[in-house]
């Protein structure tokens, strides 16, 4: 098992777990997005990170991360935007391990603090994300503009 950043040459293994991860949320992105969405995860300049998770040269696992200034503290958050292992390696430590890669990411640049959400009837989920984290006493409002 093996994280490391996702680069260009990953397309080819990265898209079918995008592509899973759309479908498990029940969403659905133009061709133009995903590849906007995979270009920026892959350019540097860009501030949006990609990992991924391999095992015996396989990505298994993608993790999608971004910093965000705060007005509480000194130093940037990472929020991770997105979580995905392969269903069929599931319960074998990956997306700990992946949360785990990308909480040292954060530490490595100066994040004290990493955060993200799921669904509240994603409990398989939160099951790992309860041994892992403290869950948030603030409830997410979102507004379409």
């Amino acid at each position: 098992m093996k994280t490391r950043a996702l680069s260009k040459t990953d397309y080819p293994q990265w898209r079918p777990l995008w592509d899973q991860y759309l479908v498990f949320y029940q969403h659905q992105l133009s061709e133009e997005q995903t590849q906007i969405t995979f270009d920026r995860l892959t350019n540097p300049d860009y501030e949006i990170y990609g990992l991924v998770l391999e095992v015996d040269e396989q990505i298994v696992g993608i993790a999608h991360a971004s910093f965000t200034h705060s007005t509480w503290s000194q130093n940037q958050d990472l929020y991770l935007e997105d979580l995905f292992v392969d269903p069929s390696v599931r319960g074998q430590g990956f997306g700990r391990a992946l949360i785990e890669a990308t909480a040292n990411f954060g530490k490595e640049r100066g994040a004290k603090k990493l955060y993200w959400q799921t669904h509240r009837d994603n409990t398989t989920a939160q099951r790992l994300y309860d041994a892992l984290a403290t869950k948030s006493e603030f409830v997410i409002y979102e507004k379409n503009i």
